[in-house]
Formats: structure tokens, C-alpha cells, sequence
């Protein structure tokens, strides 16, 4: 893996959770203002917040595809989890996973041990 491909993914991880964190609270402020408290009105201050980090998100999503080559499907997983409150926990994970089987795989290559 190259230095901008990692750049790219690590880009991605670090988005990924502020923007599922702000996707939740968002998610829940919404139902407190609609169930609780109907005064309880956030949305002006978080709903821009969450915009700026969702597209944050969808561009360095675009750039990690394009750098990565991902198949279609795990692609269109990655992005729909945005979508989904909590997702960007889910998306972290599984890129962090990713980037360390990388540096693992790199360093057998490294060492002789594999052919990959």
C-alpha cells in the first residue's frame, strides 16, 4: 500500500467517527424534540455540523475507493453504513483492520515469508 492510499484511508477513519457521533445525537435530539420537549430544537446548530462531517465523509469515501480499488459491493457497504446511525463505529473498525493487514502483509513481504 502506498503513502497516499493509507493517507486516504486513514482520512476516511478519522471522519468516520465524528460523523457517526453526530449522526446519533442528531438522530436523538430529533426525537426529543418531537416526543419530549417540544421547545428542544437543535437541529439549526447540529444539522449543518453533521452536513459539513457527511460530506467530509462521502469525499474522503470517494478517495479512498479510487486509491484502494474496492469491489462495488464493499464500496456501496462502506457508504451505506454512513447512512445508518452508529455506522461510522462499524466503518472505523473494519478500515483499521484493513490497514493493519496491510502493514502485516508488508512486513511478511518484507521478511520473505510470503510471496503476496
Amino acid at each position: 500500500m502506498d503513502l497516499k492510499t493509507a493517507s486516504a484511508i486513514r482520512r476516511l477513519r478519522l471522519i468516520s467517527v465524528p460523523e457517526g457521533i453526530s449522526w446519533i445525537i442528531l438522530a436523538t435530539c430529533t426525537i426529543i424534540k418531537y416526543t419530549v420537549a417540544s421547545g428542544f430544537d437543535v437541529a439549526p446548530v447540529l444539522g449543518p455540523i453533521h452536513g459539513v462531517l457527511f460530506i467530509l465523509y462521502v469525499l474522503f469515501w470517494a478517495d479512498a475507493w479510487n486509491r484502494t480499488k474496492w469491489a462495488k459491493g464493499k464500496a456501496a457497504l462502506y457508504f451505506a453504513y454512513s447512512i445508518i446511525p452508529g455506522g461510522g463505529f462499524v466503518i472505523e473498525r473494519a478500515l483499521r483492520r484493513e490497514a493493519e493487514d496491510a502493514v502485516i502483509a508488508a512486513r511478511a513481504r518484507k521478511e520473505g515469508v510470503v510471496n503476496a
